[in-house]
């Protein structure tokens, strides 16, 4: 167990380099070729804290561990709302002036409801996976049609995430180093996170659900802390939930399309699935509110992460 676990720390702080590597290095490239900061700087909170995940979680699929995969996509959902969200907050309250914040959220409700919705038969289609890939695309294009009104401080804290003055050289490099650290990092996770998990007496769905997830979180956690400290409350929470819209309609529907079809398991659709659906309603009464997370929800947000996980083992020994 103590290899496994070397090599699966290993695995997961490669994957951490990576994908800062990666933000810096497409930021730099998107300056020196006079692309909108504020679009970049978009697409990049939507994408860039999950390419760590994306490349766990295909490499999974193409070693034939979809549980794996699966596990991590939607447990990292919970940990996105519940742990990344919450211990930001319950660090400095997070205030949220970024009108496109409220679709999301909706968006993200509504995604997870089809998903329950089109696994009720055990399985996503490839046609299915398709439709949900394709609807990530149409949230990205509304997100930037939508961010377009927002003001001048909103505007300049997105921008500000992509801000470099590189030269393009070594913008290509952290590119080419981003590839092979998240490529390394991404076999050495899936190589022995079932062997951790099998240590600990877990399913390979279990092993995705918490110590993947939980572990592929724990970058975006620590930078979602230096945001909130910031005052940057926008980008904690555009990371959440772009990040949690990119695992269930780019990481579930691509693992559909290109598997030409995903077997969910039925405890699935009855458990984990809702259980990131109620994390995600959970924030409605917040965005719709004072559009601020205060100390005391993101301490309640935790409690319910937190309970989630007790369950999760609960039904393991039962």
């Amino acid at each position: 167990m103590a290899s496994a676990l070397g090599w699966f720390l290993l695995g997961l702080l490669l994957l951490a380099l990576g994908g800062d590597s990666i933000v810096k290095g497409a930021s730099g490239l998107a300056h020196r070729l006079r692309w909108s900061p504020f679009v970049v700087g978009l697409v990049l909170i939507a994408l860039a804290t999950s390419i760590p995940e994306l490349a766990v979680n295909y490499r999974a699929v193409f070693a034939g561990q979809s549980d794996l995969a699966l596990g991590n996509a939607v447990g990292s959902n919970i940990a996105n709302v519940g742990l990344t969200l919450a211990a930001a907050a319950m660090v400095a309250p997070l205030l949220l002036r970024w009108r496109v914040l409220a679709p999301l959220l909706l968006m993200l409700v509504a995604a997870t409801v089809a998903v329950i919705l089109l696994a009720l038969d055990g399985r996503l289609s490839a046609l299915e996976g398709g439709l949900l890939a394709a609807a990530f695309v149409a949230v990205l294009l509304l997100a930037l049609r939508r961010a377009g009104s927002d003001d001048a401080g909103v505007r300049a804290e997105i921008e500000g995430f992509t801000r470099t003055t590189d030269g393009l050289g070594r913008n290509l490099l952290r590119l080419a180093v981003a590839v092979a650290l998240i490529g390394a990092g991404a076999w050495l996770v899936v190589r022995d996170a079932p062997r951790l998990g099998e240590a600990l007496g877990l399913t390979p769905l279990m092993t995705g659900l918490l110590p993947v997830a939980i572990g592929t979180a724990l970058p975006e956690l620590a930078g979602a802390i230096a945001a909130a400290r910031r005052g940057q409350g926008d980008l904690v929470a555009g990371h959440v939930l772009g990040s949690s819209l990119v695992n269930l309609l780019l990481v579930l529907g691509g693992m559909a399309l290109i598997g030409g079809g995903l077997a969910v398991p039925a405890s699935f659709v009855r458990y984990e699935l809702p259980a990131a659906l109620v994390l995600a309603l959970m924030l409605l009464p917040i965005l719709r509110g004072d559009m601020r997370v205060s100390r005391g929800e993101g301490a309640v947000l935790l409690a319910a992460f937190s309970a989630w996980i007790v369950f999760e083992l609960s039904l393991l020994a039962g």
